[in-house]
């Protein structure tokens, strides 16, 4: 069994919310985090009917329930109303519930009870490299992805196809997220195509043949379904003109290649390269949800095309990322222009496929990707 790097708290003693997309194996860690809890596991039919159409049975359950009593409910987007209850045992029996699920977007598009600060937030995403240990393996991540089920698969495709009809079927078409579920497949196609590159709403749109405010609704569904999430580009104190457009990062690699159609990804290819660019992203966005970091991610981009892939907080640090063994002085172009903006600038590093730890005389530090992971988890980088 993979030992999850999230560390939720052993006896809670506030309630919390849990999210993350489907199938990363929220309701796995919450089994082996508080495995003599009671649980109510919204996807379950008999569960959802009974508290969809009464919504005080869970006040009437818990009514004896000693303070400090937790309570697990699972896929508690399936019934907003359920939050009432909780909002109220909270306040006035001081229970603690664990609120987990895959969506956010119809507890706010229903204007549900989020319990006004009540309850903190953790996030769990996809496999890291600390989950996997000695097992890790470069090719097969991005070849596979980071949710669980399809990284351990020996032939992972069925299963992120099915992954992606599902998502289509239960999350978007049953929730009625959208009104026309052709368009959207489209869109998703699109989109991984885009995965990594600035976001052109108008060429996205064209591609679908919807609309632009119709795309950017796609997308925030995306964000909100957390399948997704944009980079913002980074324009604090610009001296030269900057790209402002956000990226976009769909959350799991092996949904972008099965939707773009890659085939098996080698190293040596451009894709591949896209691919460890989608996963580095993935890496950094959950080191610093897990190590409860208050730092931003962002790209640095001039107009002239020069840019740095990721930059971290203000300018904590500057990574750019290679998929090559052979490098260049093309390669070293960013890192150097940042430098030149932003004197300031700390970490400067290079992460590529050579074998091993370098560092050149203008300070860019040169690493190898799996030294690169194990330094961001070690807490050295930042």
């Amino acid at each position: 069994m993979l030992t999850r790097s999230l560390v939720l708290p052993e006896r809670p003693e506030e309630s919390f919310f849990l999210w993350g997309p489907r199938q990363v194996g929220k309701s796995s860690l919450l089994r082996a985090t508080y495995p003599s809890t009671r649980v109510v596991d919204l996807l379950l039919t008999e569960e959802y009917l009974r508290y969809l159409q009464q919504p005080g049975l869970l006040r009437d359950e818990l009514r004896d329930a000693p303070e400090g009593t937790l309570t697990v409910l699972d896929e508690i987007q399936k019934v907003p109303m359920l939050l009432d209850e909780v909002h109220w045992l909270i306040e006035n029996r001081r229970l603690v519930f664990v609120l987990c699920g895959s969506s956010a977007r119809k507890l706010r598009r229903g204007h549900a009870n989020l319990l006004g600060g009540r309850a903190v937030r953790y996030e769990l995403l996809g496999l890291v490299f600390p989950e996997v240990g000695e097992e890790f393996d470069l090719v097969r991540f991005l070849n596979h992805g980071y949710l669980p089920r399809h990284y351990l698969a020996s032939d992972p495709g069925r299963r992120i196809q099915a992954y992606v009809d599902d998502y289509l079927k239960e999350e978007v078409a049953a929730e009625g997220l959208v009104r026309r579920l052709p368009a959207f497949a489209t869109f998703l196609w699109a989109a991984a195509l885009a995965d990594t590159e600035l976001v052109n709403f108008t060429n996205v749109a064209r591609e679908c043949g919807v609309s632009g405010n119709t795309v950017k609704e796609y997308y925030q569904i995306l964000v909100d379904t957390l399948l997704g999430r944009f980079l913002p580009a980074f324009t604090r104190r610009p001296k030269r003109r900057v790209i402002q457009s956000p990226k976009f990062y769909l959350a799991d690699v092996g949904l972008v290649n099965r939707l773009a159609r890659r085939g098996s990804l080698q190293p040596g290819s451009e894709l591949f390269g896209k691919a460890l660019e989608n996963y580095l992203f993935h890496e950094l966005t959950a080191y610093l949800e897990y190590r409860d970091r208050r730092m931003d991610i962002s790209y640095w981009r001039l107009a002239s095309g020069v840019e740095v892939d990721f930059v971290v907080g203000d300018m904590v640090a500057a990574i750019e990322v290679k998929a090559t063994q052979r490098l260049g002085g093309k390669h070293f172009s960013g890192l150097k222009a940042i430098r030149e903006d932003y004197p300031g600038v700390g970490h400067r590093i290079l992460v590529c496929l050579e074998p091993r730890r370098r560092l050149r005389e203008d300070g860019i530090e040169i690493l190898p990707v799996r030294e690169f992971l194990e330094k961001l988890w070690d807490d050295e980088l930042f």
